[in-house]
């Protein structure tokens, strides 16, 4: 009986790249010289298609993934996966993390993609962009038999230049008073939402994200910036609050006689239980008297009523516990006219902890006034489906909570994820205080001055730096093919601005909205020059990582060794047995 033989999509077209290296693949791709491009769903990739481009010409497979998904008219990428999820994402290092690769020079293009979003938080695609891009350039010298150590060499230079011109032209916002440095920071935030799902309403959250950065301070802790996710209502609906926010917990009878909104409250902050407890292990007690029974009851109650008086006496006016307060303690609080909130996550107790001065408690014995936290108004409001309990005008700072609305879960996902890019370049520009032009400016002036420098250098170094400096156009060409303009008409303008002798067009980029060029600085396109010497490094480092590698080789015992191993796997499973000549389920008696 004819077996069907299914092939991954991977597979196949890493046998195909194989073939176009042997002698009767190169005469068939000098007879085809066509380029096609076939459009597949691997389910195994997860993405709904993927473009894969087979080059006869130049005997390559390769495809693209993130490459659309650059700048403000980059598309989305709507990402499943076997378990059902669903992620809609323009963010590289998101859909990098999804994606299933299996090659192992891909995986090094994932690394440097999560490397950059935690470093800078921005710039994932970028990166990922410009290795590609790096890679691509310098194939023809490999094919052409130049001794991989002689690019490396000339990339890591061109790197060493390329970061030395991004600090010349980097504008620094130091020595700003506060109100103007919220708005350039505010206008770096803008830059990073203006290529999200949320790029619509970029002004509203940009300036939401500088708040709430500020109102962080110096904290490095970037959980001190909570988000929350409220389904429904519109993206105009979010809101920051300088304090804490967290939906309301889970409550026992009584709760709702608890006062809602007190105007400067104590705060007692617990991490211990509020409840009776059944005893865990099996006790006996010997009694001679059997009115001894009922002291021993009463002692139970006496201990939880006493820790229930202590927190009474300490003046708190609301009671916060990182463990349960059960139906008792949340009536005793009630009949006092004291809110109560039990099993708050630890990440949000510290919040609030940070925010108002308090300090967690794991008793309640001699709670003195130090440890109490107090702020300016404590509430409980409705946000759509949810009620939040909210700490606003705390004394401390050094914490604040965007609440999100938006249509569908998917999209409130992504926006929290734009939102945390933003936090994180706003961030960076802070500590940094230097940005430089966006739109592909920066790229396009550095590839200027790395062709100019090339033409100082004897040999050939000066064609891999110019290789370099061709690859950087990557950015601002891939721009415009997102945007739908003519990318060679766009890149030939900007390469005559950038060559003017007075260097006036250095801040010139692509002009998105127009398809033409315009002054990407005196439009407020800034992005910190972090991400961009950051983007480079990584970039170049990753490249030369792949061009230092001449052989990769695979230990055929190991593939033998997980064989094995998922065969035994299989013989465990039910039935198994009837395999290693056992008797199966069923099975009659020899």
């Amino acid at each position: 009986m004819a077996t069907s033989l299914q092939i991954k999509p991977e597979t196949l077209f890493d046998l195909m790249k194989q073939h176009f290296e042997t002698q009767e693949g190169k005469q068939l791709c000098n007879k085809v010289n066509l380029v096609f491009q076939l459009n597949l769903a691997p389910k195994k990739i997860g993405v709904d298609e993927i473009s894969y481009i087979i080059d006869f010409k130049n005997r390559n497979v390769f495809k693209d993934v993130v490459r659309t998904t650059l700048g403000p008219r980059g598309m989305d990428k709507l990402i499943h996966d076997d378990k059902g999820s669903v992620t809609i994402s323009n963010d590289g290092a998101t859909i990098m993390k999804l994606l299933d690769i299996v090659h192992p020079a891909a995986k090094i293009l994932v690394d440097i993609a999560k490397s950059q979003d935690s470093e800078v938080g921005d710039g994932t695609t970028t990166v990922v962009l410009l290795a590609g891009e790096f890679l691509k350039e310098a194939k023809p010298f490999i094919e052409d038999g130049v001794h991989p150590q002689l690019l490396i060499r000339s990339y890591r230079a061109a790197s060493t230049l390329a970061i030395e011109r991004v600090k010349e032209l980097a504008t620094s916002i130091e020595g700003k008073s506060l109100e103007e440095k919220k708005g350039l920071l505010a206008k770096c935030a803008a830059t990073t939402l203006s290529s999200k799902l949320i790029g619509g309403e970029k002004e509203f959250f940009a300036s939401m994200v500088v708040d709430s950065v500020i109102a962080i301070g110096s904290e490095d802790r970037l959980n001190m910036i909570g988000i929350k996710k409220v389904p429904g209502g519109n993206m105009r609906d979010s809101f920051l609050v300088n304090g804490v926010a967290f939906k309301k917990t889970f409550s026992y009878a009584g709760f709702e006689q608890q006062p809602k909104k007190f105007l400067n409250p104590k705060l007692l902050l617990l991490n211990i239980e509020l409840e009776l407890k059944s005893e865990k292990e099996n006790a006996e007690i010997r009694l001679t008297d059997p009115s001894q029974y009922q002291s021993i009851v009463d002692a139970e109650w006496n201990i939880i009523y006493d820790k229930l008086d202590k927190c009474v006496q300490s003046g708190a006016k609301v009671v916060l516990s990182r463990l349960a307060i059960g139906d008792l303690a949340t009536q005793y609080f009630a009949d006092r006219d004291i809110f109560c909130a039990g099993r708050v996550t630890e990440e949000d107790l510290n919040r609030v902890a940070a925010a108002t001065g308090g300090t967690v408690q794991t008793s309640v014995n001699n709670v003195i006034d130090e440890v109490l936290g107090t702020c300016e108004l404590f509430e409980e409001r409705q946000v759509g489906n949810e009620r939040f309990n909210i700490f606003s005008g705390c004394p401390s700072g050094r914490t604040a909570t965007i609440v999100l609305r938006g249509g569908a879960d998917q999209f409130i996902e992504e926006a929290e994820r734009s939102l945390h890019d933003a936090i994180m370049i706003v961030r960076r520009a802070l500590k940094n205080s230097t940005v430089v032009a966006g739109g592909g400016a920066i790229d396009m002036e550095i590839s200027r001055y790395l062709r100019q420098h090339a033409r100082t250098i004897a040999g050939k170094s000066q064609l891999f730096i110019n290789s370099y400096a061709k690859a950087l156009e990557v950015i601002p060409r891939q721009l415009c093919d997102n945007a739908g303009f003519d990318a060679t008409d766009v890149l030939n303008k900007l390469r005559q601005k950038h060559a003017l002798p007075s260097g006036e067009g250095a801040p010139y980029g692509v002009d998105i909205n127009t398809g033409g060029i315009t002054d990407s600085f005196a439009n407020f396109v800034w992005e910190p020059a972090v991400v961009k010497i950051n983007a480079i490094n990584a970039a170049t480092e990753a490249a030369c990582l792949v061009l230092s590698v001449d052989e990769t080789v695979k230990n055929p015992k190991s593939e033998s060794a997980q064989g094995e191993a998922a065969a035994s796997a299989m013989g465990r499973g039910r039935g198994g047995a009837a395999f290693r000549g056992g008797r199966g389920r069923g099975m009659r008696r020899r």
